[in-house]
């Protein structure tokens, strides 16, 4: 059996992605480091639209550089006006019992006790500086590339672990 680190060395992109481990590299150093999740509020530039990935592990990852790892169990990402702030507080209301986030779903099926789980999630984000309401060129662009960034992080997350992560994963896990 492959450890995480081997794994990571034996990620394989696409050519149209890179054409080595460089790519994989360059888009951890995109993301913030890794924040406990009831500290989410305090992420830099959470007012923009953004990816973002969620960790479940009891290894205080607080304050760590990110990288991929296998206890990443979703990947999402907004263009919305309200950020990955408001996003990030659809998916913690959904955990928590209310509804409004699909992934969220997936998560409070297979963990319901919020309280329980809380400690051990973090949370990543990569935030893409725009204006969401503008209809200008370059903020288009921009919102495009976020919906490209989190296909990345998927494609990543794949040759790394051979599947989605896990709550991203809808055959895998139900929303009940």
């Amino acid at each position: 059996m492959k450890t995480e680190n081997n794994q990571r060395e034996n990620i394989h992109f696409a050519p149209e992605i890179a054409n080595d481990r460089s790519n994989c590299k360059n888009m951890e150093k995109q993301f913030t480091n890794w924040i406990n999740w009831k500290d989410r509020a305090e992420i830099a530039d959470n007012k923009y639209p953004g990816v973002y990935a969620i960790a479940i592990t009891k290894k205080d990852l607080t304050g760590t550089v990110f990288s991929w790892k296998s206890c990443i169990v979703y990947v999402g990402m907004t263009n919305s006006k309200g950020g990955l702030k408001k996003r990030l507080y659809q998916f913690d209301y959904t955990i928590r019992g209310g509804y409004g986030h699909g992934g969220a779903l997936r998560y409070r099926f297979k963990h319901p006790d919020y309280s329980t789980q809380v400690p051990k999630l973090y949370v990543a984000v990569r935030p893409f500086k725009c204006q969401v309401t503008s209809e200008m060129p370059k903020d288009l662009r921009v919102m495009g590339e976020v919906a490209k960034f989190e296909y990345e992080c998927f494609a990543v997350f794949v040759e790394a672990y051979g599947q989605l992560p896990e709550f991203n994963d809808k055959k895998r896990s139900p929303k009940k």
